[in-house]
């Protein structure tokens, strides 16, 4: 019996050669590859190695599939036990991009026998990142992190902080999860990802309500960037170049964050007097010199915050004499129309003052809610429509009451927030007795359906 021959690269495309009758000067028309280096590659000795790009354009040329031939291409990319970067890292990148997971593990497999080539798959992780595809970038990213032994080397410090980002766009359990997961290392990422860092855990921490956190990390924020606000106040006066971090938003954004993260943080602890303290600290940063031209864009929306927060912090404290000029202020800016009804809806049900002609005034707003699209506005308006439920209730218009406590239930539900599911279960069954049949046969789907998905 013959000894099978396993195929090679060269000699599946010498195949495929013969199959069409293509001359290499035909190949190089079909793929825009040189026909002098089409000759090195397939004639060479030794022969030229070729790019994945190159093996893609010969795949379209011979008429097969993205992917062709990708299980034998890993040859391209080995000399003398030494992977070649430039071509490796296009080649697994290409892979994620195809979904080509055999090829990826045992690339990978063979690339951890040595752990110096775990930054050849932190590039590749990298590469995808930049190019928008987290989703494919996240496999590798694990694989930095669960063979790097030196948890302070940059790229295992680096795949953590990308896992976390990563984590955005996830469900709250998920969200909790890389907070923990990402918290132990927040400090050995450079400032300018330390910055982002910071900012983007306290943000996760108020969808989360964890307000103690928030407030945590909104002082740590802020600290690092009056660090890094003064040192280069310091490099300029003493005619030093400039080494301000590149971070993703102007220096001031981060400051002032800080400061509001931090007063949220209070506020929604009840602290309302420190609260204000620390809205002062955003309320006009015109002083701080390190601005462009996006940084004017900051300060004026800090300020506008500040003016907002400051109404806010009013109507928690029972101050209800500030309602019209809130009412006016929100009807001058209408982005501020959703989380200002929630606070003054909220007030509402603690103080006891009717809020009709308001629902009325913005009735049209209120309509608007439903197509709330940020994770901010989402929760926003899952609040208002909690509170608003709250306050048709006590005032016995149940079958209104309800339907809203519905409506919340269907947004927890989407959301997976499941605090405000409990309480809104809770909310229905003690009214249940003036439930209609169309609402109780709305409350067991959604309840139902929340089932079927834990």
């Amino acid at each position: 019996m013959g000894v099978m021959v396993q195929p090679s690269l060269r000699s599946e495309i010498e195949r495929n050669l013969k199959l069409t009758g293509f001359t290499i000067s035909k190949l190089s028309e079909l793929t825009g590859i040189n026909s002098g280096t089409l000759s090195t590659i397939l004639n060479g000795n030794p022969p030229r190695p070729m790019t994945i790009c190159q093996l893609d354009q010969l795949a379209i040329a011979f008429g097969h599939e993205p992917g062709w031939l990708y299980e034998l291409y890993p040859e391209e990319c080995i000399t003398e036990d030494k992977f070649s970067r430039p071509r490796v890292i296009p080649y697994l990148a290409r892979c994620a991009e195809l979904g080509r997971q055999d090829c990826i593990s045992e690339t990978a497999s063979k690339l951890l026998e040595n752990p110096k080539n775990i930054r050849i798959l932190f590039s590749v992780a990298e590469q995808l990142s930049e190019k928008g595809k987290l989703k494919e970038s996240i496999p590798f990213y694990l694989l930095v992190i669960d063979n790097e032994k030196d948890s302070y080397a940059n790229h295992f410090v680096m795949s953590q902080y990308r896992l976390f980002r990563a984590a955005e766009g996830m469900n709250s359990e998920e969200k909790f999860k890389a907070v923990i997961r990402f918290e132990p290392y927040r400090r050995r990422l450079p400032e300018n990802h330390q910055l982002d860092a910071l900012l983007h855990l306290a943000k996760i921490c108020y969808t989360l309500r964890r307000w103690e956190d928030v407030g945590k990390y909104a002082d740590e924020l802020r600290e690092l960037a009056t660090i890094v606000y003064e040192d280069e106040l310091r490099r300029r006066k003493n005619n030093k170049p400039s080494e301000l971090p590149k971070t993703e938003r102007p220096l001031i954004l981060y400051y002032g964050q800080g400061y509001l993260l931090k007063a949220v943080a209070l506020k929604n602890m009840g602290k309302y007097e420190e609260s204000k303290i620390y809205t002062n600290g955003y309320a006009d940063l015109s002083w701080f010199e390190i601005r462009d031209q996006e940084s004017e864009a900051e300060v004026d929306k800090l300020r506008l915050w500040a003016l907002a927060n400051s109404y806010t912090l009013s109507m928690s404290m029972g101050n209800t004499e500030v309602l019209s000029d809130y009412l006016e202020f929100l009807s001058e800016n209408p982005k501020e129309i959703l989380p200002g009804l929630v606070t003054i809806i909220k007030s509402a049900n603690e103080f006891g003052f009717p809020v009709e002609s308001v629902l009325e005034r913005f009735s049209e707003d209120i309509e608007g809610f439903r197509n709330a699209k940020g994770v901010i506005d989402k929760i926003h308006h899952l609040h208002f429509r909690y509170h608003l439920a709250v306050y048709l209730l006590k005032k016995g218009k149940y079958s209104e009451g309800l339907d809203e406590t519905l409506r919340c239930l269907i947004l927890t539900s989407a959301s997976k927030d499941f605090d405000y599911f409990k309480s809104c279960i809770g909310m229905f069954w003690s009214h249940l007795q003036h439930a209609s049949d169309e609402q109780k046969k709305i409350f067991q789907s959604v309840v139902d359906e929340r089932s079927e998905k834990t």
